[in-house]
Parts: C-alpha cells; structure tokens; sequence
C-alpha cells in the first residue's frame, strides 16, 4: 500500500521523509522518526485517506506493536490487521505475545526509541510477571462503534456521534 497509494519506497527512509515532507508532514517531526515510525507515518498520513473501500491491512512493523506477536513467516512483521474503510481505521486486531523473555525486552526497545516521550517511559513489569506465571495465548478485536456510526450517518467529527461527550464545567457555575 506504501508503494502503490503512497508513492514511496517502504525500504528507503530518506523517500520515505520525502514523500511526507510532499504532503505537508512537520520538517521537525521528521528528523526524530526512525524508519518504523516513518512507515507508520506515511500510513496514517497519506495511505489512509485513499482507502474508501473496506480494506484489511496487515503486515505491521514489530518495531510499532510491542504487544503483538512476531510474524512466523517474517519476524521482522506482526500478526496484526487493521480494517480500513471510507478513510479511517474502523477497527485494530493482533494475536498478542504471550513469552515473557520476548516481552520484557520489546518494552526495553520501546522505552530506549521513545526518550523522554511519557506514553512509554517504563516497562510494563507487572505485565512481564503475569506473562511469567502463564498468561495463556490471546488475541483481540478492537472495533470502534463510534466510527462505525460516524461510518454510517456520513459524520466528518467523531464529535457528532460521541453519546456521551466530556463534561466541562460552566463559566460562572460554582463546583
């Protein structure tokens, strides 16, 4: 889907960050993306938008899904879809990793590449025990009902279709 909707070489970084800066990606977000980032970037920045009809995408970078086990076939990739439809993800699913050793060590990947970012910065270790003692295999589907709505009222803001959307206090009103 790089290649063909995105018009860019998913093995070249640098045409990767051309072809961003292209549709308009921030200059200075470019330079901290490794090349994980940068496919995962291109995705969500100009894939996407193009996939009108229901589209299963598979085939993730591991690099991007500390959770999810490692392809057989090519480890380097994901057990991991998203579904795809009128431009916006409408649901994510993975087989998660169930090794310990595995995990512990992909959380420790991702706490070194994220820095200082806060989504990231520890190492799930009650997760890693609860893996150790036998967690058994798993898998999920996420599937965002708001989107499905928004999918079919032709909503543009998720916004219109949130049932119950955050309370902010009222100027004047007294808590």
């Amino acid at each position: 889907l790089i290649r063909e909707e995105g018009k860019a070489n998913p093995d070249d970084p640098e045409d990767l960050r051309r072809r961003l800066s292209q549709a308009g990606f921030p200059a200075e977000k470019l330079a901290g993306l490794n090349h994980d980032r940068l496919l995962a970037e291109v995705m969500d920045e100009i894939v996407e938008p193009t996939l009108i009809q229901p589209t299963f995408v598979t085939h993730y970078p591991a690099g991007l899904n500390p959770l999810c086990k490692r392809n057989r076939e090519n480890p380097e990739l994901t057990d991991r879809f998203e579904v795809i439809v009128a431009g916006m993800e409408l649901a994510n699913a993975f087989s998660e990793l169930n090794d310990p050793l595995e995990q512990r060590a992909r959380f420790e990947e991702q706490v070194k590449a994220a820095g200082d970012e806060a989504y990231c910065n520890a190492v799930d270790d009650d997760y890693v025990s609860a893996l150790e003692v036998g967690l058994p295999p798993a898998g999920g589907l996420g599937l965002g009902i708001d989107r499905l709505v928004m999918l079919l009222t032709g909503a543009t803001s998720i916004r219109e279709v949130i049932l119950f959307p955050t309370l902010k206090p009222r100027e004047g009103i007294e808590e």
